[in-house]
């Protein structure tokens, strides 16, 4: 089936490439898609439709023949028309049982009066069959194959600007961008297709002056310094501010435009009668492009389908390509504007049938279409008198089209029905947002050069180049759509929707069933909910719809566009992996001692220290016990570090955090919890003041960067007398924590450590090992500790001082996991881990640190209402025997009473200073007192029971934080 070598053509014939479809191999060449090397390997069926498995050929060739997706090794769902052929690939049609060729899928083609529109919801309305069903809808279901085992593909994203963003590549958009460019604009012109042209570059009707008039546009664009082209490129979506992601098979381009020019044309629609889902039965526009791009003969004897002056070219393009048509279907009573190319038709010896139509397609034994019957319709589209069958292996149809306007409706546009176009035109644009071509209801190609110059012109001067010039044209004098290109018949078959395999008969039943409006419809009858979103299926919905309820298709409206536009590989949302990992000044020295590493948000930090011989959890419980015995360290650097400063600094803080701290004297800390506006436990940490103005303050590790960007939210409304800074990045800071830390530091301070001098949640400005630092007595791990905080280009120098000093007291450093494990034995939560998206301090146990008589503080108000309200879970301490055997709860392990569920455990760990398994769980109120037992429930249904155990586990009195050892 392929032609002789064609001008334009977009194949290169100098390179071969061999690939395999269904197990047998095949040639084209570079530039094919794979349905166009099929295709021309006169392959017929390129696929197997959803529901009824039907065999499917080409349709439309316009990015959205879904019924033409192939899987390529662990590739799923390639677009077969639009998937660039590559050597060596070997491709399987997806949605079948077996072969392509043997589908056993087939058999529910005869059962397809059994399944009726929305009958899967109907099946699972039957509660003993519900099981049956599911088992078979999610066989049945789904298309390509995932490959669990893929290797990850990590693909690149990049931003772009420009004043002018023009898209679609056709005469309207190349003309738009060139009025742009010649004002001064940079313009950039992204098309989905590998070249630019659009329909200017086949809908010819074997004219030369049409072709010509596209090479003139072309030489012009490439000519032009200030317009960029992408091609292969989609436009998939409208986000604010003229923010579009232009996505290609590599990457992803986050495209920011001062002004967008929409010339995304329309989609030619399927005429709708029995059995025109054929293969052999496609789309004009698809058959012009298979010539003029692919060099492929779409069939060998055509009968079409017309309700335009696109068909009637159509027909000229076969005939000047070697096609034989049969006979020209005129859904018309005259051809209106198209009389001359009528006349060149009949002088062809094309047999013109006008006010009639195709009423079926007729299929072979395999079948392929291998006729046509023609006949009268009234107005409701019922076939009038005895059809006339015409014999051909192809039937196209141009019989009307619907406006490319996702992007429009995204951008937010409110469009009206225009009868005069029988399509959806723009009303009201959005600032900066135009529209040209097709999708703004023009046309014949002159009328597409002037609507793009127009629309070119108007968005380079709402850019801020020259002046606008050109006005909108006047309306079309024949619409190129018919308002009813759909033929009832007895035995159905006749497809609204080739994804969901929609027949006529299934919007009736759904709109007798009461699904009478546009977006109920859809969803019950799935129309538009396919791999093509209603590319080729929502116009004629909607005018069924319309017509069943008797109403204008304006009054129905149409569903609501959402991105993405087209299909978008999953790698490219994905991105490139690229993770940000933090270091703090430490890193190295933790590298030394043989660090485990753990990711702790974005920052590195050590689980636990690596000694030869010794198990992981016997490392963590040697760090823990050095911590009770002696004295540890550990890096705290990846700690959020902010100051505030000002007048008002306390008055900022009070509304931030639950206490209060305008009464913190200067020198001393305090704990701090922070909540949303709903009352939710977001962060804590611990508030320290330096000066009357001037307070320095943690945050948790994964919180950060997120509470000093909401923090700078707030004052920017509040607008407080005062400045917030964010030195996380810019202090190292360790915790020196055990009996011995004491004296450990005061060998390199000359700071008074003594217990009066420097209490318990004081904080102090002094020098250790000659090194600038903040030192705050605050404990998680529950013993007498410093947490010292010094430049981060000084880091290094205070652990090595550090360590030198505790030397000769078997200074241990100790990781993440030791402090988890000295932090539970004290009771002390961590929040991300022992609260979630929900949790109050109320039910956290942190009522001691709200102070509800402030005048406010954010989630005041929630929690006021919250208080009101009887508690559902409290936060408790469990423990288990210490003579217990087998196997332990986990994190997460459900808390059970008489069957039902009454809690979960956040956190549990094995205490050696305790000799038992100790954890916090969350549990109903009722079961919270101490001393009550609760029966946890493990992975394997096993049940462990476990005691309310109040905290601290461990030194309740916390004396060991407030006296020395």
């Amino acid at each position: 089936m392929r032609l002789p070598a064609i001008r334009g053509e977009w194949i290169d014939r100098a390179r071969p490439v061999e690939f395999r479809f269904e197990g047998r191999s095949f040639a084209g060449y570079e530039g094919d898609t794979v349905s166009s090397a099929l295709w021309a390997a006169d392959v017929r069926v390129l696929g197997r439709s959803f529901k009824y498995h039907r065999p499917r050929g080409v349709l439309s060739l316009a990015n959205h023949d879904t019924n033409a997706i192939h899987q390529w090794g662990d590739m799923p769902n390639l677009r077969a028309d639009v998937t660039p052929l590559v050597t060596g690939m070997d491709l399987k049609a997806v949605n079948t049982f077996g072969s392509l060729a043997n589908d056993k899928g087939r058999v529910l083609g005869t059962l397809s009066r059994f399944l009726p529109v929305g009958f899967y919801y109907k099946a699972f309305h039957n509660k003993r069959l519900f099981p049956l069903w599911e088992r078979m809808f999610r066989t049945m279901t789904g298309l390509g194959r995932v490959d669990f085992d893929t290797v990850r593909q990590r693909t690149p994203k990049a931003y772009d600007f420009c004043d002018v963003l023009v898209i679609g590549g056709g005469p309207s958009g190349l003309s738009a961008a060139l009025a742009a460019a010649a004002q001064g604009a940079d313009v950039v012109v992204v098309d989905e297709n590998a070249r630019l042209g659009g329909s200017a570059g086949y809908q010819l009707g074997n004219d030369d002056e049409r072709a010509r008039t596209l090479t003139d546009l072309l030489d012009r664009v490439a000519a032009e310094p200030r317009i960029r082209v992408m091609t292969a490129t989609v436009a998939a979506g409208y986000y604010k501010d003229h923010w579009i992601p232009l996505v290609s098979a590599e990457r992803m381009v986050k495209m920011r435009a001062t002004s967008v020019v929409l010339a995304s044309g329309a989609f030619e629609q399927p005429a709708v009668f029995h059995n025109n889902d054929l293969p052999g039965v496609m789309l004009a526009s698809a058959a012009q492009r298979l010539i003029y791009r692919y060099a492929v003969k779409p069939v060998q004897r055509a009968v079409v389908l017309a309700a335009n002056a696109d068909g009637y070219r159509a027909a000229l393009d076969l005939l000047a390509n070697g096609v034989a048509v049969a006979a020209l279907v005129d859904l018309r009573a005259t051809p209106g504007s198209a009389e001359p190319l009528a006349r060149a038709l009949k002088g062809a010896g094309v047999e013109l049938l006008p006010a009639s139509c195709i009423v079926e397609g007729v299929a072979d034994a395999a079948g392929l279409c291998a006729g046509a019957r023609v006949g009268r319709v009234d107005a409701d589209g019922k076939p009038v008198g005895a059809p006339r069958e015409i014999a051909c292996d192809g039937i196209l149809i141009s019989t009307g089209w619907a406006p490319a306007a996702n992007l429009l409706y995204q951008a937010g546009t409110r469009m009206r029905y225009d009868t005069a176009v029988e399509q959806f035109v723009p009303d009201v644009l959005p600032e900066g947002v135009f529209a040209c071509g097709r999708v703004n209801g023009v046309f014949g190609l002159e009328r597409k050069l002037a609507d793009g110059a127009r629309a070119g012109s108007h968005a380079a001067a709402a850019a801020g180049f020259g002046s606008a010039e050109g006005i909108p044209l006047p309306p079309e004098t024949e619409s190129p759509s018919h308002p009813w290109p759909i033929v009832d018949h007895p035995a159905g078959k006749n497809f609204v929707d080739f994804d969901e395999d929609l027949q006529f008969k299934d919007f009736c039943n759904a709109v007798q069933e009461g699904f009478d409006n546009i977006e109920l419809l859809k969803r019950f009858s799935t129309n538009g909910m396919g791999p093509s979103q209603g590319k080729h299926s929502n116009m004629n919905g909607l005018r069924i719809l319309a017509r069943l309820n008797g109403k204008a298709p304006q009054e129905v409206g149409t569903t609501t566009a959402r991105p993405f536009f087209h299909p978008v590989p999953m790698a490219i949302l994905a991105g490139r992996g690229f993770n940000p990992e933090r270091r703090t000044p430490l890193h190295t020295r933790h590298e030394a001692l043989g660090a485990k590493w753990m990711p702790a948000g974005v920052w590195q930090r050590p689980e636990y220290y690596q000694r030869a011989g010794i198990s992981r959890i016997d490392c963590i419980r040697g760090e823990a016990a050095a911590v009770r015995s002696g004295v540890g360290i550990i890096d705290v650097g990846t700690l959020g570090k902010l100051e505030v400063i000002g007048p008002q600094a306390a008055e900022f803080l009070e509304r931030v955090y639950t206490a209060n701290y305008a009464n913190l004297k200067v020198g001393m800390t305090r704990y701090a919890v922070m909540c949303d506006e709903t009352g939710v436990v977001i962060d804590d940490g611990v508030v320290a003041r330096l000066a009357e103005d001037h307070f320095y303050f943690t945050t948790t590790t994964s919180g950060a960067a997120t509470i000093y960007r909401e923090l700078s939210r707030l004052n920017t409304i509040w607008g407080l007398d005062c400045g917030i800074v964010n030195h996380t990045g810019a202090f190292a800071a360790v915790n020196l924590a055990g009996p011995k830390s004491r004296v450990v530091l005061a060998r390199l301070t000359g700071l008074d450590l003594s217990a009066d001098a420097f209490p318990y949640l004081a904080v102090r400005e002094g020098e250790v090992a000659g090194i600038p630092a903040r030192l705050m007595r605050v404990g998680f791990v529950g013993e007498w500790g410093y947490e010292i905080h010094v430049p981060a280009n000084q880091g290094l120098a205070l652990w090595d001082a550090l360590l030198a000093a505790g030397a000769d007291d078997g200074i241990r450093p100790f990781g993440v996991e030791a402090q988890r494990l000295l932090r539970l034995e004290k009771g002390h939560i961590i929040i991300g881990q022992d609260t979630d998206g929900l949790t109050t301090p109320l039910e956290a146990g942190l009522n001691w640190a709200l102070k509800m008589n402030k005048p406010f503080f954010v989630g005041q108000r929630s929690l006021e209402a919250v208080a009101k309200k009887p508690l559902k879970q409290t936060l408790v301490g469990i423990s288990l025997a210490p003579d217990h055997i087998g196997p332990v709860p986990l994190e997460c392990h459900l808390v059970i009473d008489r069957g039902e569920i009454a809690g979960r455990v956040t956190s549990i760990a094995f205490s050696p200073s305790l000799n038992r398994h100790i954890g916090l769980a969350f549990v109903r109120p009722d079961l919270a007192g101490a001393g009550n037992k609760v029966d946890i429930r493990l992975s394997g249904g096993a049940i462990v029971q476990a005691t309310i155990t109040t905290t601290p586990f461990y030194d309740p009195e916390n004396l060991k934080q407030k006296e020395a050892a």
